[in-house]
């Protein structure tokens, strides 16, 4: 989502006439957008601020800009703290960002806006996309859940839902301008049709998907247990560009821990899911994240935790030592478990998990996968030339080319697996097959508009931009 919002943000700059600095060259403006999530947040944030106080000493028409989640949280403290920052802006007005830098320098002092509700889809803003043939699209903002860790709710507000003709217009849009795999956005992305009072939105709309002609994939992130209903394992399972894989956040495998995290389901629910997707979709491969350390964390509710990743086999498991979040239920609470218990959790659940993920590529070994290449180009590595992507069930895989008949970034490739690791698989030989793409398509197209502007923005593997 805070990627999402970031090229939002270029897309706005972009249309306010701002160009991006060239690789070398010191910007006069600097953007971060932030999160809020867990407490190293603020620390890079302060830290990188700090980093730059120097040189907006050194030129003071430079301008920073700090927006996002922890501007939503820390609104005017961030001037008190940072008192050369021009401008702080929340979660709900990333588009107000070149108006409040125009004001900041008319009026010779800091901006700061926060709203305190959405007043306008962040979709209704030009966007500078990451990548040319992989979109985001955002289904909704907002989160109506009361987990007691998570300050989301607070800074991004109440669940709002974009109309089903306006998420499928701009899919349509972005297919027309060579996007071929897109990913459904949203806090709780399953809840999706709680502002119209139909719980069956979420499938239809997954259906509607694979109905657009040229696209490719569809993927979604993040779903919540709760909210997650048989139509859309069938709409997963029945619509062919819906990728067979469950990005599904546990955060604890102890009931009294998820009772405490008021996470309103239980173990048995969640492996219920698990057993029906995979009954409907044999072959696809479930992600988690999981939250190491909440308060009152015992041993065995830890335990519980390892006894549910060798029940799901997650293919990967996104762990997180448990953050405290002022202004949170769970930062008063009793129990809260030591620092050392944690990190040694956090390095076993990681090494548990690791074993996992080993077993679960191993089982492609001999099998052939479709791979989407990435914008990241071919490497060199051991003295061969690779390239990589990630096959339809979300494993990132890595393959050899020919130099003289490579595939292009976006294109499909056919290979068969010979090799596996903890977090990737290699493919042994050449790709059997390479379908040439509309996405490979618009990659080749990004990089002359690159090349003839001489900045190279929006291709990953060339110098990253900053305003």
């Amino acid at each position: 989502m805070n990627v999402h919002d970031s090229e939002r943000i270029a897309g706005s700059l972009d249309a306010a006439g701002y160009l991006p600095a060239k690789d070398g060259i010191d910007p006069d403006l600097v953007v971060f957008n932030t999160c809020a999530v867990r407490e190293n947040a603020d620390n890079k944030l302060y830290g990188q601020l700090s980093f730059l106080a120097p040189d907006k000493k050194a030129r003071p028409g430079m301008q920073i800009a700090v927006g996002g989640c922890l501007a939503q949280k820390d609104q005017g403290n961030i001037i008190e703290r940072a008192p050369y920052v021009d401008v702080v802006f929340g979660t709900h007005n990333v588009g107000s960002l070149p108006m409040l830098l125009e004001r900041a320098r008319i009026e010779e002092e800091s901006q700061v806006e926060i709203l305190e509700a959405l007043e306008h889809f962040p979709s209704t803003l030009p966007a500078r996309r990451h990548s040319a043939f992989s979109a985001w699209v955002s289904v909704s903002v907002g989160c109506n859940n009361t987990c007691t860790f998570c300050i989301v709710p607070a800074l991004r507000g109440r669940e709002k839902d974009r109309p089903a003709s306006d998420i499928l217009k701009e899919v349509r849009t972005l297919v027309d301008q060579g996007v071929t795999e897109i990913t459904l956005l949203g806090q709780n992305v399953n809840a999706y049709g709680v502002d119209f009072n139909d719980p069956t939105a979420f499938a239809k709309l997954l259906r509607e998907c694979g109905k657009v002609d040229g696209l490719a994939r569809v993927r979604f992130m993040s779903p919540h247990p709760r909210d997650f209903t048989d139509d859309v394992i069938a709409a997963m399972a029945e619509t062919e560009n819906v990728m067979p894989h469950l990005h599904m956040p546990l955060q604890s495998g102890s009931n009294s821990i998820l009772q405490a995290m008021r996470r309103s389901y239980r173990t048995d629910r969640y492996l219920g899911i698990i057993e029906k997707v995979r009954s409907a979709m044999p072959a696809a491969t479930i992600t988690t994240d999981i939250i190491v350390g909440f308060p009152g964390e015992s041993e065995a509710d830890f335990q519980g935790t390892l006894d549910i990743c060798t029940q799901a086999r997650f293919l990967a498991a996104y762990t997180f030592q448990y953050s405290k979040r002022p202004g949170t239920p769970a930062a008063t609470m009793v129990g809260q478990v030591p620092e050392s218990v944690v990190a040694e959790r956090y390095t076993r659940l990681h090494e548990f998990q690791s074993a996992i993920s080993l077993s679960v590529n191993q089982e492609l070994i001999g099998k052939n996968a479709e791979v989407l290449v990435s914008e990241y180009e071919g490497r060199r590595d051991g003295g061969k030339d690779r390239m990589s992507g990630r096959s339809r069930d979300f494993r990132l895989v890595h393959f050899d080319i020919d130099p003289a008949n490579s595939p292009r970034p976006g294109d499909l490739v056919t290979v068969e697996i010979g090799a596996a690791k903890a977090f990737f698989v290699t493919a042994t030989g050449l790709p059997k097959e390479v379908k040439r793409s509309r996405g490979g398509d618009a990659y080749q197209a990004r990089v002359a508009e690159a090349k003839s502007t001489g900045v190279m923005l929006g291709i990953p593997t060339l110098p990253k931009y900053n305003f």
